[in-house]
Parts: structure tokens; sequence; C-alpha cells
């Protein structure tokens, strides 16, 4: 009975750890993924300005749902400082870039094609989407999974 214990207890443990702890405060682990054109992409390489990390697929309802929220917040907030880099979990690319292009998603898209083992969803503990990641112009995690309002208002006291 106890060794059963043990090992599931053990089993717990190991889950729980394959599965990142993303927190508020915390610096954003670096992404560096394909974008549209096969260009490598880094999330690095938005430091200095506001970025929101959005995990979505074309598949995933919710998140087409959202998407003309983000444009609305991409038009109004780009020239003051806010960049969006668009995760798709997409394991098909012309799926995809069929729903960057219906959708007018203009901003940064980068693709991680394995789905839900995609290494990004991983890194980030991602479990369900649509999921976003709010960064500060240092990449440091300020709101996680932030909607509508709310999101806008916290961007706009960023971009203060």
């Amino acid at each position: 009975m106890m060794k059963n214990i043990i090992v599931v207890v053990v089993i717990l443990l190991i889950g729980s750890s394959l599965h990142a702890q993303i927190s508020v405060g915390q610096q954003a682990p670096d992404l560096s993924l394909p974008g549209k054109n096969g260009d490598t992409i880094k999330l690095s390489s938005l430091r200095g300005k506001i970025v929101l990390l959005d995990f979505w697929a074309s598949w995933c309802v919710p998140c087409r749902r959202n998407n003309p929220f983000l444009v609305y917040l991409y038009k109004k907030y780009k020239s003051k400082g806010l960049e969006i880099y668009g995760l798709s979990i997409d394991e098909e690319k012309n799926r995809w870039l069929g729903a960057v292009k219906k959708d007018k998603l203009s901003w940064l898209q980068v693709v991680d094609d394995k789905g839900w083992d995609a290494p990004s969803t991983l890194t980030y503990g991602v479990e369900a989407i649509p999921a976003n990641f709010l960064l500060d112009s240092d990449g440091k995690i300020v709101a996680i999974d932030l909607e509508g309002q709310e999101l806008e208002k916290k961007i706009k006291s960023l971009l203060k």
C-alpha cells in the first residue's frame, strides 16, 4: 500500500514538473520560431516594446472570435509601442496562413507546428487557447490571460 502511494506521488510530481510554472513578474522565456515567410523571429527581439504573446490556432473558434478585438488593439496602439507576437500551434501551414489572411492579422505571426506538443506551449504551460501573456518593455510578464477591456486598460497603463 505504501509503495502504491509513493508511486502515485512520484507520478504526480513528474507530471506537474512537465508543465512550466510561468508567473507574473518573471522574465518571459525566449522563443525563436519561423514566421510566415520562414524567417526566424525571436520574441526577445521585441524588447523595448509592450508585447502581447498570443497563443492561438486556425481551428480554435474562441481564438478566431477574439481576433477582431486584437486587430482593433493593434491598430489603436501599434504606433504607441504595442507589438503582438501571434503564435499559432497549427500543424498545417496552409490553414494557419489562410486564417491569418482571412482575419487580417497584420502583426508578427509565427508557428510552432507540433500542436499541443509544441515546445512553446510546454515552455509557457499553455493547456488551452486562446492564451496570452502581456510583457513589459523589459520582457517581464505583467499579466496572463487578460481579455477585452481589462487587456486594453493594462496595455494603456504600460504605454504611458
